[in-house]
Order: C-alpha cells, then structure tokens, then sequence
C-alpha cells in the first residue's frame, strides 16, 4: 500500500485551511455532493435535509451549501472536527491537483 505523500501536507495543516481548500475544490469541481456528505457528519445532520439536491443550478446550490455550512459551525467544530478534518483531507487527496 503506498501513502501518497500529501498526506503529511494536508495533515499537519489546520482544519480551517483544509476546509478552505477541500471547499475551494469542490466548488471548482461543482461537486455539491461533497457539500452533502459534510452535513450529514454534522452533529445538526437533519439540517441537511434542506438542502436541494438536484443540480438545476449548482453554482448557486453550493452558494447556498457554503451559507449553511458557516450558519451551522461558525467554524467551531467541536467534537465533529476530527471526522470533519479526516474527510477534508479525504477530499483533497482524492480530487485536488498535484502540486
């Protein structure tokens, strides 16, 4: 089994700035999906039940997905943070360029 290297990268990295990251790619991707995933590991899962899944307008459903993830965390993550961190770097490693 090879360790991609990144890992220690993207590890030793601060939750805020994987989240910048992992955030900033999936909207690049227009990968709402990922948005979804997120709520649903968030203590207020339920909450994600308001989001719309369907892609009519995914520029504007990840708009609303990023809203709601800052209305929800504040950015404190609590006791969600290392779930939340695993799946940043999750994301990142699967999806976010070489450097």
């Amino acid at each position: 089994m090879t360790t991609d290297p990144r890992f220690a990268e993207f590890d030793a990295l601060p939750t805020e700035e994987l989240r910048k990251r992992a955030f900033s790619t999936a909207r690049h991707h227009g990968d709402l999906g990922f948005f979804i995933d997120l709520f649903r590991r968030l203590p207020a899962a339920a909450q994600a039940e308001r989001l719309d899944n369907s892609t009519g307008d995914i520029g504007l459903a990840i708009d609303d997905a990023v809203a709601l993830w800052r209305e929800f965390t504040g950015h404190a993550y609590g006791d969600a943070e290392p779930v939340l961190r695993a799946a940043f770097v999750d994301y990142l490693l699967k999806h976010a360029p070489a450097r």
